[in-house]
């Protein structure tokens, strides 16, 4: 359990808070043990203040003039996000996506582990593809609970998606992310997240058209 209270972090602060650790984490591997806001700002892409105010909001991390240091950073944002604890996750649907996060795996985090995938297509359940047994969503409930799985990931379409989610809230799961970008009706107990490809790739070709850097390669 961490030290560090929730309550007075505002969301928006509390969103930023796993791209500090990841790229604070990637810091520390290339052996950086100091770093100012300014500089991790042209790293995360957060302006300075944004970072000097979210990190105010845990308390003293660093001091004016010096910085703050990456190891004890690591270790506050760590403790906040119980990323030392094993998350073992279920993918709900395993079509091209869901084989390509159960790839993935999370390579950069060995606590967070996909622990089993899930589907409805008979030519697949009870096939081990990519690594892994498909099971029947039919047996969802049972599965997670003898696994003890909190989270799930949902690629299933939209137009599929409110059955599916309803068998993973019935299960007992409280945090999902859902890669369909229609809403579903939760309880207010459950934590969703939304991830919309088309809309994530519009805003990123509108920065690189309206916002971009100016190039560092010398043309003749």
């Amino acid at each position: 359990m961490n030290n560090y209270s929730t309550k007075t972090i505002p969301r928006a602060t509390a969103k930023r808070l796993p791209l500090y650790l990841r790229n604070l984490t990637i810091l520390h591997s290339k052996g950086i043990v100091r770093i100012k806001s300014k500089e991790f700002s042209k790293i995360t892409q957060v302006p300075p203040a944004t970072i000097r105010r979210d990190f105010s909001y845990l308390g003293e991390l660093g001091r004016s003039g010096y910085g703050y240091e990456v190891g004890f950073l690591i270790k506050v944002f760590s403790e906040l996000l119980d990323s030392y604890e094993e998350n073992r996750i279920a993918i709900v649907g395993f079509g091209n996506l869901g084989k390509a996060l159960a790839n993935n795996n999370f390579r950069r985090n060995q606590n967070l582990t996909i622990d089993c995938v899930f589907d409805t297509d008979p030519a697949i359940v009870g096939q081990t593809v990519g690594g892994f047994y498909v099971y029947s969503m039919a047996d969802f409930e049972k599965v997670v609970r003898e696994k003890n799985i909190k989270t799930a990931i949902s690629t299933v379409p939209s137009e599929y998606a409110q059955e599916a989610i309803d068998i993973v809230v019935h299960s007992g799961i409280t945090a999902i992310l859902n890669f369909a970008p229609d809403r579903v009706e939760v309880p207010d107990s459950v934590s969703m997240r939304y991830i919309d490809l088309t809309t994530e790739l519009l805003t990123l070709l509108f920065f690189d058209r309206n916002y971009k850097k100016p190039s560092l390669v010398a043309t003749s």
